[in-house]
């Protein structure tokens, strides 16, 4: 599964903020910054994030961004789902009006991987993909998403 650069860009934004020890928002400029991605664009992202629920901004001189929940309750797929919209099946075979079975089966075999991929990315937590100095104790990796 390959992410769009502009969903890239928001799960880094998500897992800087998930990662700020101070209670006081982060500025863009500063996210931008440290993680090395364009400010004006990542504030578009940022705004979006803030619309769907996952952000909260504070406006003002020490304003900026943080998240709306604890890192435990923002899944991947709240992120992408933000930026890119729901994670839809995809067109089945072009020009398959006369293979109305095979079309079928395809849809059907497609829709299987859609909803397999819409679980996985909603299990995985942005606080699993902290580094583990950052996790708090209650936030632990389930076995099945560590890599050997």
């Amino acid at each position: 599964m390959k992410l769009s650069r502009t969903v890239s860009y928001a799960v880094r934004a998500t897992l800087q903020l998930a990662q700020n020890e101070s209670t006081n928002p982060v500025p863009c400029s500063k996210l931008a910054s440290d993680g090395e991605m364009p400010e004006r664009f990542l504030l578009q992202i940022l705004r979006v994030l803030v619309t769907h629920g996952i952000l909260k901004s504070t406006r003002g001189v020490e304003g900026g961004y943080s998240l709306s929940r604890s890192p435990q309750d923002i899944s991947l797929l709240d992120v992408i789902e933000a930026i890119d919209g729901p994670l839809e099946t995809a067109g089945g075979l072009p020009n398959a009006e006369s293979e109305g079975d095979v079309q079928q089966r395809l849809q059907t075999a497609l829709r299987q991987v859609t909803d397999t991929a819409r679980q996985q990315l909603e299990s995985i937590k942005l606080a699993q993909l902290l580094p583990p100095a950052v996790l708090p104790p209650a936030a632990s990796i389930p076995r099945e998403h560590v890599q050997n």
